[in-house]
């Protein structure tokens, strides 16, 4: 154990705690000079840089991190999801394919990719995708509703209908407005 790296790691994390975010980088890269293979610092490097708007750096936060540890399911989904963030849609799609294989049921890595599928036009497998992820987390609303929205880009009115129904037994907002982007679906449910 690199009690040094342990040392700057844990004041890094004390600096995020009181919000001095600048001294938390600086803690994280010492800490990286002194481990270079501390996957968990190069993460929070990666958070750090994502959270500040730093994309690039934060990607190469994150694949560094993989670079080291490329079984992390996690890591791969917050590459995608930076990515995806980035109008990098077809790595952001690999990067959550590495996820969902090696955590099958890391939903928002199934959300994320049925977002980026979308974002590619390859609607059917969006929905397939889409589908996965409110079937592993059947009460998220966002789900539901970017399902909704797939199924209204192919045309699939009835499927949308089936998804205002279901959405419309626990969120009412969200049901209201899948209906309201939806225009073209038959005999909206009344959402109270």
């Amino acid at each position: 154990m690199n009690f040094h790296a342990r040392r700057h790691y844990a004041l890094s994390r004390f600096f995020l705690f009181i919000g001095q975010e600048d001294a938390a980088i600086k803690a994280l890269r010492e800490t990286l000079k002194a481990e270079p293979g501390m996957v968990i610092a190069h993460e929070a490097l990666a958070f750090l840089h994502a959270s500040r708007g730093r994309t690039g750096l934060a990607i190469e936060s994150f694949e560094h991190a993989l670079g080291l540890a490329p079984d992390h399911a996690d890591t791969w989904f917050n590459l995608g999801f930076v990515l995806q963030g980035a109008d990098e849609h077809e790595k952001a799609l690999v990067a959550y394919g590495n996820a969902v294989a090696l955590k099958p049921s890391i939903d928002r890595a199934w959300y994320g990719m049925g977002l980026a599928l979308r974002s590619l036009g390859r609607l059917p497998e969006a929905a397939q995708a889409l589908e996965k992820a409110g079937k592993l987390q059947p009460m998220n609303p966002h789900a539901w509703y970017e399902l909704g929205m797939t199924y209204y880009a192919l045309k699939r009115y009835d499927k949308v209908r089936e998804t205002i129904d279901y959405l419309g037994g626990f969120d009412p907002k969200a049901t209201r407005e899948l209906m309201r982007d939806t225009p073209d679906r038959a005999d909206p449910p009344k959402v109270g």
